[in-house]
């Protein structure tokens, strides 16, 4: 955990701005520890899913804009282009039956990146949100690699641009790695690096919109410590990549311990305020919870009224 999370966030990263050299760093180390689990690569160009950005002004502002294509990117201005990926492995389902559906897990790895021009820490290395999560994508790989191999194929991936709209998410699922109409389910995951007493502390994590499907019973069942969300005014089943897969009908949701800390989009998100021993824990329970959904032969379903309109995301 700390060596994982401890590269993750640290100042050499840059803090993990979505299409920076800081990011790129983060992706190349990503993707190299999933070839040393042995993960299969499922991007473009290796474990690397190219994703088409570029600056463009709205509204007065210039910012990140997902393109509609990678040729489209080379026809913006050289000065405008950037360059962001998606990591994405997959681990190939084993059973005759099952093989053929698939079991998306995945954690945004981008940040906030270095705001210049601010008194005192410049870097925002983003330990909790989301290299956290990004840890416990690494470690169910590796896991599931390490065998006995999944029943249904998991595709494992670190998605780039969610602090900028779902950047990477959207692109994946125009271009996913296994076709979109074999998912059957999505788990994010998503700042687990500090226990939450609401959902009873170290080692406990919560699932956004848990009463909407059976995901969270099949948890449930099996005695894994992941309970509901219990701050639904603030909507978290909408705040994260989980949101845009289940717009489109997959049953998708995000595991957490987020506990509304002060410390959440600051410089001081940093290696130093994880707690190792709760996070090592929940990390557990999402390996735990990811062979769940990879080898339970029932399907999971929406309860009635549980699943979510889609929304234009342009």
């Amino acid at each position: 955990m700390r060596r994982l999370l401890g590269a993750l966030a640290d100042d050499s990263m840059e803090g993990r701005g979505t299409a920076t050299p800081g990011s790129a760093r983060a992706a190349t180390f990503i993707a190299a520890e999933l070839a040393r689990y042995g993960v299969q690569p499922a991007g473009d160009s290796g474990f690397f899913q190219r994703v088409p950005v570029a600056f463009m002004s709205q509204n007065g502002r210039r910012r990140l804009t997902l393109l509609s294509s990678l040729a489209a990117r080379d026809s913006v201005p050289a000065a405008d282009r950037a360059n962001s990926v998606n990591v994405v492995g997959v681990i190939p389902g084993s059973d005759p039956v099952l093989r053929d559906q698939v079991v998306l897990v995945d954690a945004h790895y981008d940040h906030l990146g270095m705001q210049h021009g601010q008194a005192g820490d410049s870097i925002y290395n983003g330990a909790d949100d989301d290299a956290s999560g990004v840890v416990a994508v690494m470690e169910i790989a590796r896991s599931l690699a390490a065998g006995p191999p999944p029943k249904r194929t998991v595709v494992v991936a670190a998605t780039t641009g969610e602090e900028v709209g779902l950047l990477g998410t959207r692109w994946y699922l125009q271009h996913p790695a296994r076709p979109l109409d074999a998912m059957v389910a999505n788990l994010e995951i998503e700042m687990i690096g500090r226990p939450d007493s609401l959902a009873g502390g170290p080692g406990r994590g919560w699932l956004t919109g848990f009463e909407r499907s059976t995901m969270g019973d099949l948890f449930t069942k099996a005695g894994l410590p992941i309970v509901a969300d219990k701050r639904l005014d603030q909507q978290f089943f909408m705040r994260s990549d989980n949101i845009a897969f289940a717009e489109r009908g997959i049953v998708a949701h995000t595991l957490s311990s987020y506990n509304m800390h002060n410390d959440y989009h600051e410089p001081s998100d940093d290696v130093g305020h994880i707690d190792f021993a709760h996070m090592t824990r929940l990390v557990d329970v999402a390996v735990r919870a990811a062979r769940l959904l990879a080898d339970t032969p029932t399907k999971l379903q929406w309860k009635p009224g549980g699943q979510p309109s889609p929304r234009n995301r342009e």
